[in-house]
């Protein structure tokens, strides 16, 4: 069982790290595809942005005869309708090459054609049947947004998880490129798209990203001075991006991995199969002497000392296939379940792909061959006579063995109780921080740009549960935009940087309870709000050299077009993840933008109060489907793969802790049998059962506080390190390793305890009646 548990864990695990290491590994192309980033540094600071401006791939591919093509996409939500059928779909707009450079599959349309023309749709399966069924839709057309028809030109599998280009519809990318009011093609300082570039065969990626600075001096070098804001631009390879890019993600909805998770289960896979195979070594030998007497007969009768080491290295092999049966049978039933921790599909079944089972046929053989190894020698050695006569002592080399294999698995398993407690004591600390703004009881609905969002905040007033509502075009933890501003600063001069940017309506910062630290709030009564305030957040007030919030109020701002005063500062609050550091941030009045409502709630009687929010919606808005989300539980999905990481580490620190108990119990079991007559001679000469108990668990709780001052070390520095990433973190106390301590030493005890109390009690005749 301890090796069956410990091959399921190191299974499942195997499964998970496979999937996290295939991300865009099935494009034939993936070798030579690249991400063009972009570094913009300002005055102020250095922006590392996963986005580019929209003309540089295009002039890149007529500059550089090294790039063979390029692909630039742009993640949005999109509604879709066909006669009453209507969804928000995650929606990609992509150039016409995606499907040269992408191996996303086309079941129906043609792939150098399908993205080609304005307003072009090609739509996943899965997408395709919420609005067509069973028929073709291929030249079908479909209602985007308002009134906008799209025409439907292929149909694509739908896209694996393990991408981190995903969506149910792709639109071409020439219906934004071409659209004579936006001329994206054009704007050198307009940055949005997400861009691929394919590289020809041989192309060194390092000395092609070397003469991008020039190029961006022939083209925008005068643009750049005036603006004080200059580019740089990188080449990140495809099959690097998820693991290892500091940058966001390529779609909206796929947040990047972390190669440090990888790391680190795959480490604890190794570890839990390592204390499974010292549990096996520990549990045989701890059996050895029952065996002697067998092994001196067989010596005997003429047993070699090949054939015995053959005979029970044979023995532990099929141990070990018994387990690998059982623990495929335990991988088919946890699989599920594991799919569900990790919040990811990472196999369909454990037989969709023979090769990890094969490992862990041949893995099972392995450990059954290298575990068996030690206790054969041990057995296949023992003198025949000495064993015969009664006279069989093991040596002290093997007793030195086990306690070491024993300090060696607890100071693993102490280690990952240290790093539990951590893990969840961080996510507590992220979750109970102070944010900066009040998020309860708000839900948040999608209006979109509707002009008749007015009419409905209007309406909605009127239902008594509603305390409040507030348009805006970001609320916290959902993303929002960013722009390159001029802000007076301390000198008078006005300096250039990049800044996080909310359109708000006149009620946000009020229903947020967000405070205000210097000047005043946004109010009807100032004509010039609208048009010409600016409120900036503390970070930001500091960037431009203030040492006082009150010393900003007055000065002058350009941002998009705009140009006026700052009116106020609020206090900084958590508008992004508390694992980034605060940002800048201005927010202004500007309702032709603002896209999102949020409506403070009672908390009584919710599901009645949405009810006659969404009468009032369907009422108002007949196009736009009704659906809303609690703010606070879209704040913490920024935390989801912190939280199924702190789930993953504890389940797995669960079971190494249960499989050293298994290894313990096994020493335990050795040393009581290996101590019977002391113990029947102590008991006939008056010792007590405690005594007895205490005499047996005594060396054992020294190996365990062995390894947990080995450990102590060990988990503080790995810690550290991942704490590392988080911008704002606890501080490791002395309490998780006393917890951890304690806890390693009671279990201990417990298990120890079982079987020392089980010796103690047992009738000293049986154990002397040889004697």
């Amino acid at each position: 069982m301890g090796l069956a548990v410990g091959m399921t864990a190191c299974f499942l695990i195997f499964l998970y790290v496979n999937f996290e290491l295939s991300y865009d590994s099935d494009h034939t192309k993936a070798d030579r595809i690249y991400r063009l980033v972009t570094d913009v540094k300002t005055p102020t600071e250095s922006m590392n942005l996963s986005i580019t401006c929209w003309p540089f791939a295009p002039n890149l591919k007529v500059e550089f005869p090294e790039i063979e093509s390029f692909v630039r996409t742009l993640g949005t939500n999109t509604l879709v309708r066909k006669g009453n059928i209507k969804f928000e779909e995650n929606t990609l707009f992509a150039d016409s090459s995606l499907f040269q450079i992408f191996d996303f599959k086309l079941i129906k349309g043609n792939p150098k054609t399908a993205l080609k023309d304005q307003f072009s749709i090609v739509l996943s399966e899965t997408a395709a049947k919420k609005y067509f069924g069973n028929a073709d839709p291929i030249g079908q057309r479909l209602i985007l947004g308002k009134s906008r028809a799209g025409t439907v030109t292929g149909i694509m599998k739908d896209i694996p998880e393990n991408s981190q280009i995903r969506a149910d519809m792709l639109q071409s990318m020439s219906s934004l490129t071409q659209n004579p009011d936006l001329q994206l093609d054009e704007k050198w300082n307009d940055f949005g798209a997400i861009t691929f570039l394919l590289l020809r065969f041989g192309t060194n990626y390092k000395a092609l990203e070397a003469k991008f600075p020039a190029f961006i001096e022939k083209y925008i070098g005068k643009q750049q001075k005036q603006s004080q804001a200059y580019f740089t631009f990188f080449l990140e390879p495809l099959r690097d991006v998820y693991l290892y890019s500091t940058r966001d993600g390529s779609t909206r909805d796929v947040k990047n991995g972390k190669i440090r998770n990888v790391y680190i289960f795959s480490v604890i896979a190794i570890f839990i199969l390592l204390i499974a195979c010292i549990n096996f070594i520990n549990l045989t030998t701890a059996r050895s002497a029952d065996r002697a007497k067998e092994v001196g007969v067989r010596k005997v009768a003429g047993a070699a000392k090949q054939q015995l080491a053959g005979q029970f290295i044979g023995e532990t092999v099929i141990l070990c296939l018994i387990a690998f049966l059982i623990s495929i049978c335990l991988s088919i039933l946890l699989l599920p379940l594991f799919n569900e921790l990790s919040g990811k599909t990472i196999s369909e079944g454990i037989f969709t792909n023979s090769y990890p089972v094969l490992a862990l046929l041949f893995g099972a053989i392995g450990i059954g061959l290298l575990a068996g190894l030690y206790p054969a020698l041990v057995l296949s050695s023992f003198k025949p006579v000495a064993v015969l006569k009664g006279r069989f002592v093991t040596g002290s080399r093997g007793s030195i063995l086990r306690k070491g294999l024993v300090i060696a698995q607890f100071t693993i398993s102490i280690s990952l109780i240290i790093g539990t407690l951590i893990v969840y004591k961080q996510m507590n600390y992220m979750r109970d921080s102070d944010l900066g703004f009040n998020k309860d009881q708000m839900i948040v609905i999608r209006t979109g740009l509707d002009a008749t969002k007015l009419a409905f905040k209007k309406a909605i007033s009127e239902i008594p549960a509603v305390k409040s509502a507030t348009l805006s075009s970001s609320v916290p933890g959902n993303g929002n935009a960013a722009d390159l501003s001029e802000i007076e600063n301390k000198n008078g001069e006005m300096q250039v940087a990049g800044i996080d940017f909310y359109n708000v309506d006149y009620d946000y910062i009020n229903q947020y309870k967000i405070k205000l630290v210097a000047g005043r709030t946004f109010s009807r009564d100032f004509g010039t709000d609208s048009t010409q305030a600016l409120i900036l957040n503390e970070t930001a007030v500091k960037v431009f050299g203030y040492s006082s919030p009150r010393e900003a109020i007055g000065k002058r701002f350009k941002q998009s077009g705009r140009e006026g005063k700052i009116i106020g500062v609020v206090k900084d609050f958590h508008f992004r993840s508390l694992q980034e550091s605060i940002k800048p941030l201005s927010i202004r009045i500007n309702l032709s933008q603002c896209n999102l409502m949020s409506i403070k709630l009672e908390p009584r009687n919710l599901n009645s109060t949405i009810a006659s929010i969404e009468r009032k919606w369907k009422a108002l808005i007949l196009d736009e489907p009704f659906s809303y989300s609690f703010l606070d539980e879209s704040f913490d999905k920024q935390y989801r793969g912190e939280e199924r990481f702190e789930k993953l580490f504890f389940n797995f620190a669960v079971l190494a802790i249960f499989i050293s108990c298994l290894g313990l119990l096994g020493l335990a079991s050795y040393s009581t049998i290996q101590r019977t007559k002391e113990i029947g001679v102590r008991k006939v000469l008056g010792a007590s059962v405690s005594s007895i108990v205490t005499m047996l668990s005594k060396e054992f709780l020294i190996l365990v506080l062995i390894a947990a001052a080995i450990a102590f070390p060990i988990a503080w520095w790995a810690m550290e390190q991942w704490l590392h990433d988080f911008a704002y973190r606890i501080t490791i106390s002395w309490g998780a390793f006393a917890g951890a301590g304690c806890t390693a030493l009671s279990i201990a005890l417990l298990t120890v305890s079982f079987q020392a109390i089980k010796a103690a009690m047992a009738n000293p005749v049986k154990s002397l009646r040889t004697e």
